[in-house]
């Protein structure tokens, strides 16, 4: 039985508390829950049996094999180094802290000292065992390799961000940015963490590209991931209304990672 404690108790965090509660990953028990409102963190711990703390330092304390993070890229960079050193696996949903290649850099060597792992969950898109398969056999083949995705989402949710235009309240789709997943994190650290999760499993975060486009009355996102080399082409898309299957992914990981039979 594995000890796992969620620094995050939002929507996202409450999530993988539900899920313990139905039954659904009965490997694992809660050792914690960090959240800077402590009221938060004990609501999520409610028949978990779970310590509700404020700090990293009273988290790690508690001694959990594994640390879920559903807060924030800054969080990652605070928690997921420290985590490592404490000998404790780190799965974030924040992928984008690792678009700074020395902190990604830093953590895996953390990781490999300890002996355990960082996850990285699917979050709200997908594929990246083929992606990361397409990008090795064109590595492997000193082949030319592309990589990249289009988002679509509402201009409601790109408001009071750099990339909103005004044209974006008319009629029209809008383009609201074109670059690297790199360049994308730093303009959108809270939008765009799937970018650079699938630039991770391919060609990295300063070469893998990113298109962000604004549809009226568009509910929800839609993510188009597209890998391609010689000979082979991948295209994975999805298509949700919430963010809920985030936080479903931690879940089926958790799972994956327990169950005698893995899909990788």
């Amino acid at each position: 039985m594995k000890k796992i404690a969620i620094i995050g108790c939002g929507f996202l965090g409450n999530i993988i508390a539900d899920a313990m509660k139905k039954g659904l990953l009965t490997d694992y028990t809660l050792a914690g829950a960090m959240s800077h409102q402590k009221a938060s963190a004990e609501k999520l711990c409610e028949g978990l049996g779970g310590e509700a703390v404020e700090s990293l330092d009273e988290l790690l304390a508690l001694k959990p094999d594994m640390v879920i993070e559903t807060a924030s890229v800054a969080m990652v960079r605070e928690a997921c180094i420290p985590t490592l050193e404490h000998g404790a696996d780190f799965i974030p949903l924040s992928i984008g802290a690792f678009a700074d290649a020395a902190f990604y850099q830093k953590a895996q060597e953390a990781a490999r000292a300890r002996g355990v792992h960082i996850y990285i969950p699917h979050g709200a898109v997908g594929g990246f065992d083929v992606l990361q398969t397409i990008a090795l056999m064109a590595e492997a083949g000193d082949m030319e390799i592309k990589a990249g995705i289009e988002t679509r989402k509402g201009p409601k949710s790109l408001r009071n961000t750099p990339v909103y235009k005004e044209e974006m309240a008319g009629t029209e789709e809008v383009e609201a940015f074109y670059g690297t997943c790199q360049d994308a994190i730093a303009l959108l650290p809270t939008k765009v963490n799937v970018a650079v999760a699938q630039s991770l499993a391919t060609i990295g975060p300063e070469k893998a590209t990113a298109r962000i486009t604004s549809v009226p009355e568009f509910i929800g996102d839609d993510h188009k991931i597209t890998v391609e080399t010689e000979g082979l082409k991948a295209i994975v898309d999805i298509y949700s209304s919430t963010s809920a299957i985030a936080g479903w992914s931690i879940v089926a990981l958790l799972r994956n990672l327990s169950s005698p039979v893995s899909f990788f």
